[in-house]
């Protein structure tokens, strides 16, 4: 059989994604993941040998020749990915979410075929652009700008900050049309440039030391150019729902990148400790241990749980533009376990974890930055409190607990923590306790899924281990939200504060 047989459909999932692991492992091992996480890009035949596997092919319609759009086997590649290099799942999640998904839900007929075709044969590659360097997350006020002429759009403007920044092969590039009177219309276009052709092609302006995820490239660039009418994504109402329908599908597959990743700072925390001799015993007989050990498995527990229900409702024939508090609460939790992971590892390991070339050392750098892009989890979370108080105005409720156990995605973790969660909540809360009642939130959706998971056979020791973890956090964040105070920079310290005048 040969390599592209592989990806067509009649191919079980569990071979597919069984060879690709064996490959990658394999593949891995005999180049040294060690030391090419460290280089940017990996060497034009390693990146032969992946591709040739054809993992983004699960992304791919099978009337174009892959595998699907099936949210499982997208999943699954992100994390049979991330348990070797999470640079590389990234890669692969761009890929899928930010290119692959909606040039598959938004594109034209027309130039859908050649386009994964592409993908397929050539192992070619695509990402987005949104970010400017003005306007972070504030995308709605993007100034990059598109122009109809007869048949072609003219688009010009700034993007930085984009995953595969010089590499890929394919864009979506988000603009603003020009309205009669000159200024930009409100709602957002999406088009794709194909960088191989001269009209399309996008200019590296200049290449970002990113710290962290070494084998990515990002940077900035410079757009100036002309795609045709075919080129330009079909949305089903407005741009911009088509934009945050892309954005919180990316974000509900976020578990994707973090399952595989999770996994492998727990696997190997845990063969770690059991073999550390310390004294008489070993690092897994000490109790401080045992508990980072625990969270560490509730955190894939939640994560198990995150990917189960993104695979029920972020598939391309669903409709999540309206989903943000869901998704808000994937993409924060799960890489704030992420960092947490990492940092638990490395701790566990001593010195041994403290190195670039450990994974644990550098998982802590890789993993930083998924809590900043694609929105900052301290905006996220704030989302998501907003979302809730919005709801309990509309809904005439003050009670935080009898809101969470009544509202349908908290509800049956809502009633397990209703002895925490059994006090009226204010809607004039300060920014900094609603970043805590948004991670509240938060736990208390993603247990809701694991009681669901639970339900369909799931391990229930570490579901009932994962509840009672969650509820100490739950009451950590509960003393932090209400022990705040209004505590202020102090905007000139020099005066007094030098303290070799007072020794």
């Amino acid at each position: 059989m040969n390599q592209f047989a592989l990806c067509l459909p009649e191919v079980l999932f569990s071979d597919f994604l069984s060879r690709f692991k064996t490959s990658l492992s394999s593949l891995f091992r005999k180049e040294n993941i060690d030391q090419l996480s460290l280089t940017r890009g990996l060497p034009p035949h390693v990146w032969k040998e992946i591709m040739n596997l054809k993992p983004l092919s699960v992304s791919i319609p099978k009337m174009f020749g892959g595998r699907g759009t099936d949210v499982k086997e997208c999943l699954g590649i992100l994390s049979a990915a991330s348990y070797e290099s999470l640079s590389l799942s990234l890669i692969f999640g761009i890929n899928i979410a930010l290119f692959l998904e909606p040039l598959a839900k938004y594109g034209n007929e027309l130039v859908k075929s050649d386009i994964f075709k592409h993908f397929l044969d050539k192992g070619a590659m695509g990402g987005l652009m949104i970010t400017e360097p003005d306007f972070g997350s504030d995308a709605l006020n993007m100034k990059t700008r598109n122009e109809l002429h007869d048949d072609t759009y003219h688009i010009s403007g700034t993007k930085h900050w984009q995953g595969l920044t010089g590499m890929a092969d394919y864009w979506l590039v988000t603009s603003r049309s020009m309205t009669l009177n000159g200024n930009l219309a409100r709602d957002v276009d999406f088009f794709i440039a194909n960088t191989h052709l001269q009209e399309q092609n996008i200019e590296v302006m200049e290449y970002y030391d990113n710290a962290g995820l070494d084998m990515i490239p990002y940077g900035l660039n410079k757009i100036d150019i002309e795609v045709p009418l075919r080129n330009k994504l079909i949305p089903e109402t407005t741009g911009l729902k088509m934009m945050l329908d892309t954005l919180h599908r990316s974000r509900l597959q976020f578990p994707g990148m973090g399952m595989g990743f999770l996994k492998r700072m727990m696997d190997d925390a845990m063969k770690y400790c059991k073999e550390r001799t310390v004294g008489n015993s070993n690092l897994f007989a000490l109790d401080q241990v045992q508990y980072q050990l625990s969270k560490m498995q509730s955190y894939y527990t939640l994560c198990s749980a995150m990917c189960a229900k993104s695979c029920e409702i972020s598939g391309i024939e669903n409709d999540v533009s309206s989903s943000g508090i869901h998704a808000n609460s994937m993409k924060a939790l799960v890489t704030d376990m992420m960092q947490e992971s990492a940092q638990l590892n490395v701790q566990l390991f001593g010195a041994k974890g403290y190195r670039k070339s450990h994974i644990g050392g550098r998982g802590i750098m890789d993993s930083r930055p998924f809590q900043i892009f694609e929105g900052s989890n301290e905006m996220l979370y704030t989302q998501i409190s907003e979302g809730i108080l919005k709801d309990m105005k509309r809904k005439k409720t003050t009670h935080l607990g009898n809101y969470l156990s009544d509202n349908e995605i908290t509800k049956n973790a809502g009633r397990i923590y209703s002895k925490e969660l059994n006090f009226i909540i204010d809607d004039s809360l300060s920014q900094r306790k609603m970043v805590d009642l948004g991670k509240i939130i938060a736990r208390v959706i993603t247990i809701n899924d694991l009681l669901t998971l639970n339900g369909l056979g799931f391990s229930q020791n570490l579901t009932d281990n994962c509840i009672e973890m969650v509820k100490h956090e739950i009451v950590v964040l509960l003393a932090s939200m209400h022990q705040h105070k209004n505590i202020q920079v102090v905007d000139n310290i020099a005066e007094n504060s030098d303290w070799m005048a007072f020794a």
